[in-house]
């Protein structure tokens, strides 16, 4: 297995397929990028390859693009009658979201980052709602670098732990950043259920 994980890490392919997979999460909730992310950084740690500093780069850009696309689909289409947000937990997540982001817009957008289902319903409904395009981009830059950065601190501390071990850095760097995922997705749900009973509002007209 190591010698899989170290032949992958020092492929340049592994810098456009981080990128890639970064920015289809930022509009298809069941592809978290964490996993990657956070895999990838575990294995520079430990093994010096790939480069963590491009990992995180494209990491960040790919969030950032995808974040983006998102906004942009929001704007353009009636995202209460996608499949993925029309029903269950998926239209809880979409109806908090619009509710929250007329009251706290900024610090709603760059928390909703760390959350991957939230991250696409907050980016989704910015763009149905109206959410001012420049603020939305430059928040989204700023919880895109932040959330690739804090994946990178993660995977580098169980890469340092476990150096000269690749195998065993991604598997804890990973199973880390599925652990920090449900523990977000918890605290969103308890969130939503202290909000549950707000009335969510039609349009924003200002950042938040």
């Amino acid at each position: 297995m190591d010698a899989w994980l170290l032949s992958l890490a020092t492929s340049w392919v592994v810098y456009p397929g981080m990128f890639v997979f970064a920015l289809i999460d930022g509009f298809f909730p069941p592809m978290p990028s964490e996993v990657a992310a956070v895999g990838l950084t575990a294995l520079a740690a430990s093994t010096g390859s790939p480069d963590l500093a491009l990992v995180v780069l494209v990491a960040a850009a790919g969030a950032f693009v995808g974040d983006l696309v998102a906004y942009g689909i929001g704007a353009r289409i009636d995202v209460h009658r996608m499949p993925l947000l029309r029903r269950g937990r998926g239209a809880q997540t979409l109806a908090w979201a619009e509710r929250s982001l007329t009251h706290r817009g900024r610090s709603f957008i760059l928390a909703g980052r760390f959350v991957p289902v939230a991250r696409v319903a907050v980016s989704m409904s910015a763009g149905a709602l109206g959410y001012p395009r420049r603020s939305f981009m430059l928040l989204a830059g700023i919880g895109s670098t932040t959330w690739a950065a804090y994946s990178a601190v993660l995977g580098a501390g169980a890469g340092a732990w476990f150096a000269g071990h690749p195998g065993g850095a991604v598997v804890v760097g990973t199973v880390g950043g599925l652990v920090l995922g449900v523990v977000l997705d918890l605290v969103l749900s308890r969130v939503q259920h202290v909000r549950g009973r707000s009335v969510a509002p039609a349009s924003v007209a200002e950042p938040g």
